[in-house]
């Protein structure tokens, strides 16, 4: 046995002691299920805990079930998620629900094949599946997993890398108990969350592994994981419109396929256009401007993708393209608004 793997093995006791002083009481983790334990993960990814668990509880008031999930009207769906971002997570989810509620009678499937292959569900989201749902002991290696096993090993592989995550599975799968494993792939998310923090200082001395933490001893929790990102985020520069006629707001529908797909959004150009540039697209949408409000530029980041974006506010007239929608603030509620225009809802909202 490597001297890697034995520090990881050392880790199980101590992490799971400490983990029984320190859970964190989460919906999710009260009332286990498959479900809800799917649902939960998929919910949390790219999302901090705190601003999933009011999502969630809505979530599961208004689809309880996996077959009510599989039924569910997509724009009910698509608006119980307006504001966690990343909307394809919402459409595998109930593309998944659908699978399960017809394939497998409503019984979640309970191997590592069948839920790796059901729409959105990778090696992180199965292992906590069947771990904590289960009771399998399979590893779930994610971001915070994989900062506290390089820190603990000491590895400088870049944890961006397929075949260094890969081998942290490995690693992890070996130190996993075969009891407790659920508790254990939980320990290490709160670990990783409150204690062998990403940014700023770790609280080292809290943490179970100090007495046999690598970068502990070696002073380099600042530098590891090592994260070595291989491509730059594409820019895409645009001028989106909050068009106001009296009490309505101008809406239009995203393409059914692609980023955002069959989301609504708020009319906008290429390009990021000054004043004479923005009232000449207006002229071109038969829209007449009786008040410019204000300007505000933003931006939004994706996974591959940097929106740059200027937001022009106006009284305006007018009924624009056919494809447009007009809607009140109480209408409003029934279209999903991604959180890249987030600043123009807030605006909106506030006046």
């Amino acid at each position: 046995m490597d001297a890697k793997q034995e520090k990881l093995n050392r880790l199980a006791q101590p992490l799971l002691d400490w983990y029984a002083r320190n859970r964190r009481p989460l919906p999710w983790r009260e009332e286990v299920s498959p479900y809800r334990t799917w649902v939960s993960e998929i919910m949390l990814q790219q999302t901090r805990v705190s601003a999933v668990i009011p999502y969630f509880q809505r979530f599961l008031a208004a689809f309880p079930t996996v077959e009510a999930l599989a039924g569910a009207d997509e724009a009910q769906l698509l608006k119980l998620w307006e504001g966690l971002g990343y909307y394809s997570r919402a459409r595998n989810l109930q593309k998944t629900a659908k699978i399960i509620t017809e394939t497998y009678h409503g019984q979640f499937p309970h191997t590592y094949d069948e839920l790796i292959a059901l729409p959105g569900i990778g090696d992180y989201t199965a292992g906590a599946v069947l771990s904590i749902a289960f009771h399998q002991p399979v590893p779930a290696v994610d971001g915070n997993v994989l900062r506290v096993a390089a820190r603990i090993t000491g590895d400088e592989g870049n944890v961006l890398d397929g075949k260094v995550r890969a081998a942290f599975r490995r690693r992890m799968a070996q130190a996993m108990p075969a009891k407790h494993c659920g508790a254990f792939n939980q320990a290490l998310m709160d670990l990783g969350a409150a204690v062998c923090l990403p940014n700023g200082t770790p609280l080292c001395e809290e943490c179970p592994a100090a007495d046999f933490c690598d970068a502990y001893a070696t002073n380099r929790q600042k530098v590891l994981p090592v994260r070595q990102k291989n491509t730059a985020r594409r820019v895409e520069r645009k001028t989106v419109f909050l068009l106001r006629r009296g009490e309505e707001i101008a809406l239009r529908q995203r393409p059914a396929a692609g980023l955002l797909a069959g989301l609504w959004e708020y009319p906008h150009t290429e390009g990021m256009l000054d004043e004479s540039g923005a009232a000449a697209q207006l002229a071109q949408w038969d829209i007449v401007p009786h008040k410019w409000v204000k300007s505000i530029r933003f931006k939004h980041e994706f996974t591959h993708i940097r929106w740059e974006m200027v937001g022009y506010v106006l009284e305006t007239e007018g009924n624009g393209p056919t494809d447009w929608v007009w809607a009140d603030r109480k209408e409003r509620q029934r279209y999903a608004i991604p959180s890249a225009f987030e600043k123009l809802t807030r605006e909106w909202e506030e006046r």
